[in-house]
């Protein structure tokens, strides 16, 4: 009977305007979010000036303006981290990463079915931003929007007429260089998405601490975050840190190899930040027994007493 009850107190918080207008914010800070970044890594080479005369439905690409086209992971790196920060400062409380979601349920911060539905939210939003994105990018870009895969020669990418000049395959790399780099192998690719997404869901759950002296700036400290860690793992996986990241890419270009590399280490790397913030730097539980017994007061408490941002349920 307490079990029919305590599900009837969790559909009703579900349909409720609050819990659906949170759901929401997910879905459209992940779409601001991913959207404004990920156009950073289709890059498109200059081809001249334009006017509204000589505009065309399809621009050709030449071989000059290729060259225009050079790999650079800084400017990816700060367009992440700024888009990380005005969306949070427009969105307040948004978790935009499924991996940052699995922290907080973990952390009794956020209940399970709210968390569930963020995560489809969340998923919802790559695929949307995605969408957008290949309905204004260029025709010969539309093929990869920043998914990120393995760096390798393929016969069909040989093949390719735009890969007959070195400038055009420096021109492909310019547009998928989010992507495990050539000599990569999955363990080294599946620790560097852990680690940064350790640093990334770490620096979370501490300036989100209301007693944190950088909670007024916990925007700006979680975009320099996005933005380290986009600095070190470019070169190695092109940064994934955020499965709904490389999630909306790979199903809009039906690409999903080497994809469980961006759901395993990120997830796995969310665990430890939670592990070592929760249990060792400032621990709330004196074992898995205490944990439980906090889980099952909270998520089966009613639903206007159960935790429902980063803040929730911290104090030490």
């Amino acid at each position: 009977m307490k079990l029919w009850s305590t599900c009837g107190l969790i559909l009703k918080d579900m349909w409720s305007i609050s819990f659906m207008r949170d759901v929401f914010r997910e879905f459209v800070g992940t779409t601001l979010f991913l959207f404004t970044s990920l156009s950073s890594v289709v890059l498109w080479p200059y081809s001249g000036p334009q006017s509204w005369d000589t505009l065309t439905e399809d621009p050709q690409v030449t071989m000059e303006s290729l060259h225009e086209c050079t790999p650079d992971p800084l400017p990816v790196s700060l367009a992440f981290g700024a888009s990380i920060t005005l969306t949070s400062v427009c969105l307040d409380g948004v978790h935009l990463n499924p991996a940052v979601t699995l922290a907080l349920v973990v952390g009794l911060r956020v209940s399970p079915w709210r968390a569930a539905l963020y995560i489809g939210a969340q998923l919802l939003g790559a695929l949307t931003a995605c969408g957008l994105l290949l309905a204004i990018a260029p025709a010969p870009l539309r093929s990869n929007l920043g998914i990120n895969e393995r760096a390798e020669e393929t016969e069909e990418t040989i093949k390719s007429p735009l890969m007959k000049d070195k400038a055009a395959l420096t021109f492909f790399l310019c547009v998928a260089h989010s992507q495990l780099a050539s000599g990569v192998h999955l363990y080294q690719a599946f620790s560097v998405e852990m680690a940064v997404t350790f640093q990334l869901v770490l620096s979370v759950l501490t300036v989100t601490h209301p007693r944190s002296a950088f909670l007024s700036l916990a925007p700006a400290a979680l975009g320099l975050s996005v933005t380290l860690g986009h600095l070190i793992a470019i070169g190695f996986t092109g940064c994934g840190m955020n499965p709904a990241r490389s999630f909306g890419p790979a199903v809009l270009t039906m690409n999903f190899e080497n994809h469980w590399v961006y759901w395993a280490g990120p997830c796995v790397g969310a665990m430890l930040a939670w592990l070592l913030h929760d249990l060792i730097l400032y621990p709330r539980w004196t074992g898995l027994s205490d944990w439980h017994m906090e889980f099952k007061q909270v998520f089966f408490a009613a639903p206007s007493k159960q935790p429902r941002s980063p803040e929730s349920n911290t104090e030490i």
